[in-house]
């Protein structure tokens, strides 16, 4: 890991469309074999799931021996979960429910330490000894840790899709993420994220964010509407969840598997009398 590099604004350097997953199941070793297969990137997503700072740690870590790039999902837009996930070594952070370019503001601010002259100055707090600095071992740390990080703001209902430009163009911004979920509940579509009306408006965030320059990213249910998503514009893109592939799998395998287990007519004790 190098604190002075982001590996995500390598990644969108790089050719193609960089593909994700969301980690669901809190496990390390379930974040280390989904970076094994070759995902570009990983959200570890501390909203939803029931991951603490210490699970957070064991997962960066695990993650950082495949090639895949860890995302932080955050349960909130709130400096001191901020703080804490920057010093466990996260890089690249997923803000949820950003509302309008004061939100954007905070966001950026809490993933700064002060510099002078800063256009929007930096709430961080500072500590010489975590994982972030490499336990001290990076030099200079402090005066350049701002440099490594990437932070992904989030759009998840329709009043956030019509400041997108000027939410965007806050300084430090670095991309823009829309929550189709979400989106489809404020938009009385609960979990109906195929309905014409919310892809119509998930395809308008595309075509405003490229035309102003700004990486905007997605996440679908299924290959097909990833592919999709793709044909709109999207820059980055990540395809259902650990947990979502597995139990689309377990329920194909027990549906396979029950005509077998019927056909047996006969019970496997005997539990009638001697």
């Amino acid at each position: 890991m190098d604190p002075f590099n982001n590996p995500f604004r390598t990644l969108l350097t790089q050719p193609g469309i960089p593909l994700g997953t969301w980690l669901m199941s809190g496990t390390a070793s379930t974040a280390e074999a989904m970076g094994c297969i070759g995902f570009d990137w990983l959200v570890v997503d501390m909203e939803h799931v029931p991951i603490d700072y210490k699970d957070a740690y064991q997962i960066l870590q695990a993650i950082a021996g495949t090639k895949a790039t860890p995302v932080i999902r955050l349960a909130w837009n709130e400096i001191v979960m901020v703080k804490r996930a920057l010093d466990i070594g996260a890089q690249t952070l997923m803000f949820p429910f950003v509302q309008n370019a004061d939100d954007a503001r905070r966001a950026v601010a809490s993933t700064r330490y002060p510099q002078i002259g800063d256009a929007n100055p930096g709430t961080r707090g500072f500590a010489a000894m975590h994982r972030a600095s490499r336990y001290a071992t990076a030099p200079d740390y402090g005066r350049r840790a701002n440099e490594g990080i990437f932070r992904m703001i989030q759009l998840e209902t329709p009043s956030a899709i019509e400041r997108l430009e000027e939410i965007a163009a806050v300084d430090g911004v670095d991309a823009l993420f829309m929550g189709p979920g979400d989106l489809s509940s404020a938009m009385g579509q609960i979990g109906n994220i195929a309905h014409p009306e919310v892809q119509a408006a998930l395809k308008d965030a595309a075509e405003r964010a490229r035309k102003i320059g700004k990486p905007i990213g997605i996440v679908g249910p299924t290959p097909e509407m990833v592919q999709q998503f793709i044909g709109y514009g999207y820059h980055y893109v990540a395809v259902a969840s650990d947990m979502g592939m597995m139990m689309r799998q377990a329920n194909a395998f027990f549906s396979a598997m029950k005509p077998a287990l019927a056909a047996s007519a006969q019970p496997v004790l005997n539990t009638g009398a001697y």
